[in-house]
């Protein structure tokens, strides 16, 4: 039941946010009373730190499965972005902005966790690009893995990229292909392309 409370909770809280969402709201989608809920979460806050939790363990966990595939570099950073998309629903409620507004010692709290698991996965995905000469030998690995964390948080943020003029599908993109542009050799400019030009289609 609390696992079932906290899928609920994840779901309502990327739709429509985190201050949005009541704890009325997450009994009637789960078909449940208050008081059932409050049997296994204290308050809204525990439910809100646990439902970010239970978040974060789930990507980590998806993205750790896609790793383990060993694909080559550039599709492995593709299908990251595929899985992240799928279970963040695209963030349509800034549940980012939210969280840090109004809940920001599990926001700074959260960062910090998504820092360590990007910063790795980034730093890894960059080694194994130079070693198979997708890309560049030049390229700083600590520098790219950090400015990559900084630019995914930015994209989240409402005030710079408003929801009406950028869905976060076409900003992850962009800065994705930005992203790889910036540090391919020839060779992987070519796959990039390759990948480009599949998705297009």
């Amino acid at each position: 039941m609390k696992e079932d409370i906290l899928k609920t909770a994840v779901e309502l809280f990327l739709n429509y946010g985190f201050k949005s969402v009541t704890m009325d709201d997450i009994a009637n989608a789960q078909g449940i009373s208050k008081k059932t809920i409050y049997q296994y979460f204290e308050n809204k806050n525990v439910l809100v730190e646990e439902a970010v939790m239970y978040l974060f363990q789930t990507i980590s966990t998806g993205i750790e499965n896609i790793r383990g595939l060993e694909k080559n570099p550039i599709e492995e950073i593709l299908e990251i972005k595929k899985f992240l998309m799928l279970n963040l629903k695209d963030e349509k409620s800034s549940p980012q902005y939210q969280l840090e507004k109004y809940y920001p010692k599990i926001y700074k709290d959260i960062k910090e966790k998504q820092f360590c698991v990007m910063e790795d996965c980034v730093a890894c995905n960059l080694d194994r690009g130079v070693k198979v000469g997708l890309y560049r030998e030049t390229i700083n690995v600590d520098f790219i893995s950090k400015i990559y964390f900084t630019c995914m948080m930015a994209l989240k943020d409402k005030e710079l990229f408003p929801l009406n003029n950028f869905s976060m599908h076409t900003l992850m993109n962009n800065y994705l292909e930005y992203h790889l542009r910036g540090i391919c050799t020839q060779e992987g400019l070519k796959k990039l392309e390759h990948y480009l030009t599949i998705n297009q289609s």
